[in-house]
């Protein structure tokens, strides 16, 4: 386990707020412990080299317990089961949201932002993105899932993700082909550049077997209009968007570099920064990747664009959120770490040291921007995430790995893919019937 610790003399423990009549907020709580579990993600480094600022203001001692994700979430399952918990505060994934709220694991943040004496009224609810608000942090509205009147809030969006359009400038300047903005121009792309550029694929993808391959196929579900179900949890993922999107992926693996069947995320990347595809279409967290020049071969040579569109914009939503366990033994103070990390000045403090904002005022920073020159174009790809390209219900788990096979076996065998995902829905009803989903049709 990695340790922050500062000890403050008294005097700096009971610093007043200048020009304000009222005692330090963080005063109560200094010399306060706190242990959070975080992934171990460059997100989660740029927190650590932010975390002795929140120190040094608090008082408020940091213990990190970083964890590979697979690591980190077998953890979490254990530790929030305990009366006591040893976790403060944890990151975690969205799909782990469905789970932790279902089972009454993570507390609701309401009373703690109607606490006066904790809630920072700078903090500015609405400049964070929204898409992630609702994707990652809100439970109880529509779907169960979603936002709604009475859904509410169980975590904070720390280390936003969406799709973005990554691609060669230097190569597509040199065949004069446009920056694809349709799902037409994105597909005729992809295809076009192995008959110009012999020896590289059109664009990097996801594929293997598995979450990967649902993964890919999801992402393009969304903007060509189409969803797993319908409101009444009808599987629909078999219709005529299920089909086109299920046939761009294809496409696109088709075109794709050598041994693109076989990509998750760090293959497709390692694919498209060593000059093997001229596009990539994923996380805007492999960015940094690209631009590095001890591990990319197309430094200076990367455009980003947004997802392009198909019935509609539709870029995913990923990344992680941050709460406070049930059992967790130091709750404001918990509540006052992730309202600091969180807030205007903890958001951008974390994306000057390469993590990735939560807030539409750090994507406007020019500060931010001079050093990242494609957080312009996050930005506005943050804008159109959506917080409902999958659904986030206890069952996924079996659905999304189904989905991930079947897929697998349109991209490697052939599979007619209207058969397969007519497979895929038909299973996904039963096992949605057996959790319940049809109990009042």
């Amino acid at each position: 386990m990695l340790s922050f610790k500062t000890i403050l003399t008294g005097a700096a423990a009971s610093v007043t707020l200048a020009g304000a009549g009222f005692a330090n907020p963080y005063a109560p709580y200094a010399g306060t412990t706190l242990v959070i579990n975080v992934p171990a993600h460059p997100h989660y480094n740029a927190m650590m080299k932010v975390l002795p600022a929140f120190m040094e203001e608090t008082g408020i001692e940091v213990e990190v317990d970083q964890l590979q994700y697979l690591k980190m979430r077998e953890r979490q399952t254990l530790e929030l089961t305990k009366d006591e918990g040893d976790y403060d505060m944890i990151a975690y994934v969205v799909f782990s949201k469905a789970d932790y709220v279902y089972a009454d694991q993570l507390e609701n943040l309401a009373r703690y932002f109607m606490n006066p004496a904790l809630a920072d009224p700078n903090y500015d609810q609405g400049d964070l993105i929204d898409g992630y608000v609702q994707n990652i942090g809100v439970a109880g509205g529509q779907k169960g899932y979603l936002p709604g009147q009475l859904g509410s809030a169980y975590g904070i969006p720390f280390g936003s993700e969406t799709s973005v359009l990554a691609y060669r400038k230097d190569i597509f300047e040199k065949h004069g082909i446009a920056v694809p903005e349709t799902y037409d121009q994105l597909l005729d792309a992809a295809c076009k550049i192995p008959d110009v550029e012999p020896g590289m694929g059109g664009m990097a993808s996801r594929a293997a077997s598995g979450h990967q391959a649902s993964h890919a196929f999801l992402l393009h579900l969304a903007p060509l209009g189409g969803r797993v179900f319908d409101d009444t949890w009808e599987p629909i993922i078999n219709n005529e968007a299920g089909v086109a999107a299920a046939n761009a992926l294809k496409t696109i693996v088709d075109c794709g570099p050598e041994g693109s069947q076989t990509f998750g995320p760090a293959e497709a990347a390692a694919a498209f920064q060593q000059g093997q595809a001229a596009m990539f279409m994923d996380s805007i967290a492999f960015a940094a990747g690209f631009e590095d020049p001890s591990k990319s071969t197309v430094v200076g040579k990367v455009g980003y664009a947004l997802h392009p569109q198909g019935v509609r914009r539709g870029s995913q939503t990923g990344g992680f959120g941050i709460a406070i366990p049930k059992n967790a033994q130091n709750k404001e103070a918990a509540f006052l770490l992730m309202q600091w990390l969180t807030s205007k000045k903890g958001d951008l403090m974390v994306a000057m040291a390469g993590g990735n904002p939560s807030r539409f005022s750090t994507y406007e920073n020019a500060d931010l921007n001079a050093k990242y020159p494609y957080s312009t174009t996050f930005g506005q790809a943050l804008q159109h995430a959506d917080p409902d390209w999958r659904p986030i219900i206890p069952t996924w788990g079996k659905i999304n790995a189904d989905i991930g096979t079947t897929m697998s076996q349109v991209l490697t065998e052939d599979l007619d893919p209207q058969e397969a995902l007519d497979g895929v829905a038909t299973r996904a009803r039963a096992i949605m019937d057996e959790a319940g989903y049809y109990t009042w049709q």
